[in-house]
């Protein structure tokens, strides 16, 4: 399969809406396409973050296959800026090609040319296809901390 990683701009909208969906139904919420279209340009409109989507191949109007969405922040214990690698999705469709593996290396090339000094992520506990991806591309899970959330709304 021909595949193309590339930066998603405001252009895509319409190809990442219903990926960010199915990603967020994946998560058990429930279907909202304008709110997952709403939501991605409001971050593409703020500069807010980066995301980076997957065609089928390089010609316009190629299939959509999965995207990651990253957000610059800041680690205060080393005080340096880092990435935070918030949303990966691939469809049924673009699974054991290798898009999760590419777009993950495309992240990792952009952290590396913004100069951060680590990528994280987090995942469910039971994703383990994801976990296993990650831990074959050198990430490592963390057992000093925990994480905890307060729910406002």
């Amino acid at each position: 399969m021909a595949l193309l990683i590339r930066r998603a701009s405001h252009s895509d909208l319409d190809d990442l809406a219903p990926l960010f969906d199915a990603y967020r139904q994946f998560y058990h919420k429930p279907a909202d396409l304008a709110l997952a279209r709403r939501f991605l340009e409001e971050r593409l409109s703020r500069n807010e973050s980066v995301i980076f989507l997957a065609l089928a191949d390089p010609t316009p109007g190629a299939r959509a296959l999965g995207f990651t969405q990253l957000y610059h922040t800041f680690c205060s214990t080393v005080a340096a800026p880092i990435i935070v690698l918030y949303d990966l999705f691939v469809t049924p469709g673009g699974r054991q090609h290798g898009v999760g593996r590419a777009l993950m290396e495309a992240a990792h090339r952009y952290a590396r040319e913004a100069d951060v000094q680590r990528v994280v992520l987090s995942t469910a506990h039971d994703n383990l296809k994801a976990q296993a991806l990650y831990e074959s591309l050198g990430y490592q899970l963390d057992t000093a901390f925990r994480v905890y959330e307060l729910p406002l709304r």
